[in-house]
């Protein structure tokens, strides 16, 4: 093997960028201002990311960003949201979908405010981030309106939809056909429509289970909005549709896709079990033909196995994640979690998986970053030599790995 080919170019599907409440205000339609004011006057925030102004930093300042990821290999990242935005009851990720009403006008403008200022903060850095924007679910034509917005100013990572918890009655579920016009122009804008992992968790109230039990279910109600938007035909009517499922591993839909195999076919032999169904009613497609024919996956932090099935993907669909600046990533050890989990993964596969194929579907331009790449990337010799000992300070990601 040549060891003196180019560097990789490393592209994380998963990291996450956000405003301080000070800079959100600058974006802020002004008529919100008075409004603001006085709710950042009162606002506690429960994470210490965000609090430690030594790490919330790595949220929005270019110059500590770019320390972190460069010494970490990565030369481009597609940007989630981070932090709180204006009007928001919490992290950005964990927040249900607001209420319709005044809570839904004041969350929409807050989003307003993210957006724009993800506008700028990919500007900073044009070659090197590809920014997500979000939108509600509450409105249809509020939602086409916003993702144009989005389009047109310049956010090519595409769009983030919130997920729908069980006991979110007020926003209609993932499977409703009322979001059929969402889906058309997502696809007439060619813009990637994401679910990103941990998210879509119901309100389990305060006992003492209640972080336990999160945890544990998180998996499940993380995947709901693949599972609802397949078994409702979304991926029939739109064969189109590009859906990025993010911070997941591939390995856990081998099991997932097979149960949803079982019933489509089920269905279309007319029962399961005590239900009976008319015969022809599954859909035309397993599900795990839908999962190769729209399903791009974002896998943060994966382990051997989600690595060993990317084959359940369709070629050039995977994409490797770090999760910066989140504790659970593979920084400041990217290269250290690589050596672990790819080692047996040949060099023009490992290209693809670390950053050509976000390079296609987030339409970055490799020349640009190459500069970078020979200052910053892996070498392949350096991943091809297996870790065999872990590093000082280790973090979850590379202890999870050595199990």
């Amino acid at each position: 093997m040549n060891t003196t080919e180019p560097n990789y170019t490393i592209i994380t599907a998963d990291s996450h960028a956000g405003g301080s409440h000070e800079q959100y205000r600058e974006y802020l339609d002004p008529a919100w201002h008075d409004e603001f004011d006085a709710w950042r006057g009162e606002y506690k925030n429960p994470w210490k990311d965000l609090r430690d102004t030594d790490l919330r930093i790595r949220s929005w300042d270019d110059d500590r960003r770019d320390s972190d990821q460069l010494k970490d290999g990565v030369v481009g990242e597609i940007l989630f949201p981070n932090t709180v935005p204006p009007f928001y009851p919490g992290f950005v990720l964990f927040a249900g979908p607001p209420k319709d009403g005044d809570e839904y006008q004041r969350r929409r403008a807050g989003i307003h405010a993210h957006n724009r200022w993800m506008v700028d903060f990919c500007a900073n850095r044009p070659h090197r981030r590809a920014g997500i924007g979000q939108i509600f679910l509450n409105d249809v034509d509020d939602a086409i309106a916003d993702a144009t917005w989005c389009r047109e100013n310049g956010l090519r990572g595409g769009v983030l939809i919130p997920t729908v918890a069980p006991d979110v009655k007020w926003v209609k579920p993932l499977y409703d056909p009322v979001y059929d016009p969402l889906w058309s122009a997502l696809v007439d804008l060619d813009m990637p429509v994401h679910l990103h992992g941990g998210t879509g968790s119901p309100n389990y109230g305060k006992y003492p289970a209640t972080q336990a039990i999160m945890i544990a279910e998180v998996p499940f109600y993380g995947m709901r909005n693949y599972v609802h938007l397949l078994l409702a035909g979304a991926f029939e009517r739109f064969p189109a549709m590009k859906f990025v499922i993010t911070e997941a591993g591939s390995g856990q839909f081998e099991s997932l896709n097979r149960q949803l195999d079982g019933i489509i076919l089920s269905m279309r032999h007319g029962s399961i079990g005590e239900l009976k169904y008319e015969k022809g009613a599954g859909l035309p497609q397993l599900a795990s033909e839908y999962f190769k024919q729209n399903v791009w996956l974002g896998a943060s932090f994966p382990s051997k196995r989600d690595i060993e099935k990317r084959d359940l993907l369709s070629e050039g669909r995977f994409m490797w994640g770090s999760d910066y600046p989140h504790d659970e990533g593979t920084g400041p050890f990217s290269r250290e979690h690589l050596r672990q989990v790819m080692v047996d993964v040949p060099v023009d596969e490992k290209r693809r998986l670390l950053g050509l194929n976000a390079a296609d579907l987030y339409s970055f331009d490799i020349d640009a970053l190459a500069p970078l790449v020979a200052e910053h990337g892996p070498t392949v010799a350096e991943l091809q030599e297996p870790l065999l000992e872990l590093p000082d300070g280790a973090n979850r990601a590379l202890l999870m790995n050595m199990r």
